[in-house]
């Protein structure tokens, strides 16, 4: 997959392209199902397949979210492209004047002149141009005087709803990580590096790994079941565990933080450098002050049981499949 991150930077060809254009902060099971026609289109028509998407995202230039956390960060969402088996990636800055370009003036310059497209798949809430200006009809009415075809999606429906990114980040916000799995269409995760702990952890002898500030998404405070993958140039490792993000309300501080305690530790390098990926598998339990560090010990043992139990269960299902 090529990713191209201007216009200008857009090699010459006369190749006609399939497109689709869009934020795909998720990249979830709608995005793809789109994605994945215009790749087939693509094939079919001997034409190359090609995303369009923005950074930042529109709604935090336009001042429509004031403080907007993701899903996806650009490059998590470009490594989920990938996969899909896209050839181009075009990332257009997404800048006060682009936000003024008319309907037209991106139809033509994008779609027509710099992409060639041949057609253009987009789901049917799909809107574009200054204020929104046009929808589906509207871009398939400009196809007609620019040469392209345009494809509408239904919307994913799952669980009697829409497949959305704001109903999964609303989801994730309020710690619902099954309902947000089964729309993402995998496990929500996150990735970090290595922060300085309190030395809390290896007074209860569960090795504990903190993560570094994350901007973007995170679950609601509580204690989940969790996966953590530790990504070192000469080795990966995976550790189960269980993960508290909350203030630690326990020591007395209101200090935010990314706790995961990990039960099947062998040792591994860890340096600021590292890069950590955090899964968020089950939500356990609200997060609570205790009254002692030892009444947070035996918690935290609770815990971990019970995460036990959920992995020995999905390993038995796993195998049964």
């Amino acid at each position: 997959m090529r990713v191209v991150r201007s216009l200008e930077e857009l090699p010459f060809t006369a190749t006609p392209s399939v497109v689709t254009v869009g934020n795909f902060d998720g990249v979830h099971c709608g995005h793809r199902t789109v994605i994945l026609q215009v790749v087939e289109r693509a094939r079919e028509l001997s034409a190359q397949s090609v995303v369009v998407t923005f950074d930042p995202h529109p709604a935090v230039v336009l001042g429509k979210v004031l403080d907007l956390k993701l899903l996806t960060p650009l490059t998590r969402k470009l490594e989920l492209l990938a996969e899909t088996g896209i050839d181009l990636v075009l990332v257009l800055p997404f800048t006060e004047e682009l936000s003024q370009w008319s309907a037209r003036d991106f139809a033509q310059r994008v779609l027509c002149e710099a992409l060639h497209a041949a057609e253009v798949h987009e789901g049917e809430n799909f809107r574009f141009g200054r204020a929104a200006q046009a929808g589906v009809s509207g871009l398939a009415e400009l196809g007609e005087e620019f040469c392209f075809s345009v494809r509408a999606a239904e919307p994913l429906l799952l669980r009697g709803s829409a497949v959305s990114s704001s109903r999964i980040r609303d989801l994730i916000a309020a710690g619902n990580m099954h309902h947000a799995r089964a729309l993402l269409g995998r496990s929500f995760a996150i990735r970090s590096k290595p922060a300085s702990g309190r030395g809390y952890g290896t007074r209860y002898a569960v090795p504990t790994i903190n993560l570094s500030p994350y901007a973007n998404l995170l679950p609601a405070n509580g204690v989940y079941i969790t996966t953590l993958r530790v990504e070192n140039p000469d080795s990966t490792s995976t550790f189960q565990g269980v993960t508290n993000i909350g203030n630690r309300p326990t020591f007395g501080t209101d200090s935010f933080a990314i706790e995961s305690h990990l039960f099947n530790f062998e040792p591994t390098d860890l340096s600021e450098e590292t890069d950590l990926e955090l899964t968020f598998l089950h939500r356990l339990r609200d997060e609570r002050r205790f009254e002692s560090p030892e009444g947070l010990k035996a918690q935290i043992g609770r815990d971990v049981q019970r995460a036990q139990r959920y992995f020995s269960l999905v390993s038995t299902l796993t195998a049964l499949l």
